[in-house]
């Protein structure tokens, strides 16, 4: 899945090439220019990755109004395409609200879907529905064994930094990093070399896509003036339900589809939620988030494949 993107198009191109519908598309950053093409597209010139690892994002087990009255065989044909890959990926990120209240149920229905995954290393964040009620016991219980009792986390895989976020505890309109996380950023990244690339994962996008709906975090800058150092960062996120993308300096910001529901775009509705659109229509905004990473090049190839 990792492709050769040789096609520039303008700033005015890129927004309205973010737009497509139902296309999976390849994206690439050289210089601050965006490149693209087709997901399939020119195969015989496609180099390969070093490896590749997934997102998936808001898969809201336990939802069940109108917007998607089955949000368990969304996340099934996920699970399905993420299987039907050739080049399987080496792990997959869950970027929060697995759940859509937290229940016991939800997280063991979860679990048993994401168990018929071939590939099993799946690193997760918390979204705010999985720590609604109880402050993320249960989250930790079933998907923080390998954060040592926190709900944040890093690890190193292949010459790349990852760093698993929470920031919806302390969510107060705004999502949140707190003291204390920030203070462990600080200490995790501080032996870690500049050039080595850099990959965050939250559920909150950490720069501001639209503040009145809550879609940013309020000392994100904070967690990025901590990296400001690296050549390489990548945040991926989820909670908006879309795609969008920003880059600012060294950092490029990626936001993925649910596996559950569509939200509106920024401004465009009374109020964010769940937006029910035509059954034909749903899997074509609903998807999976692929990332190529290559040695030496430090602009990640990222796909977001529609599920149907």
């Amino acid at each position: 899945m990792s492709l050769k993107l040789d096609q520039e198009v303008d700033r005015r191109g890129f927004l309205k090439c973010m737009q497509w519908a139902g296309a999976a598309v390849v994206w690439s950053f050289t210089s601050g220019v965006p490149s693209s093409q087709l997901l399939g597209a020119q195969k015989g010139k496609t180099k390969a990755a070093d490896f590749t690892f997934v997102q998936i994002s808001d898969s809201h087990i336990g939802f069940k109004k109108p917007a998607n009255t089955d949000v368990n065989g969304t996340l099934q044909v996920a699970v399905d395409q993420i299987n039907a890959a050739i080049q399987q990926p080496d792990l997959i990120l869950h970027t929060g609200d697995l759940t859509h209240l937290a229940k016991a149920t939800e997280f063991d229905t979860l679990d048993q879907i994401l168990k018929g995954l071939r590939q099993k290393e799946v690193f997760y964040v918390p979204g705010e529905h999985d720590v609604t009620g109880d402050d993320g016991k249960l989250f930790l219980e079933r998907f923080g064994k390998s954060t040592a009792g926190k709900t944040w986390q890093s690890f190193d895989h292949k010459g790349v930094h990852f760093i698993g976020l929470n920031n919806c505890v302390q969510l107060e309109g705004l999502g949140a990093i707190g003291a204390e996380q920030l203070e462990w950023l600080g200490k995790d990244v501080a032996h870690v070399t500049a050039s080595t690339p850099i990959i965050v994962f939250a559920h909150i996008p950490l720069w501001s896509v639209y503040p009145e709906w809550g879609w940013g975090t309020k000392d994100s800058a904070q967690a990025l003036s901590i990296l400001k150092r690296f050549g390489s960062v990548t945040v991926l996120n989820g909670h908006i339900h879309q795609v969008m993308q920003k880059v600012e300096g060294n950092v490029t910001f990626h936001s993925a589809m649910s596996t559950a529901f569509p939200q509106p775009a920024p401004g465009s509705a009374p109020s964010a939620g769940p937006m029910t659109v035509p059954a034909e229509r749903l899997r074509q905004v609903l998807g999976v988030t692929s990332v190529n990473v290559t040695a030496g090049n430090h602009h990640l190839a990222v796909v977001d494949t529609p599920l149907g």
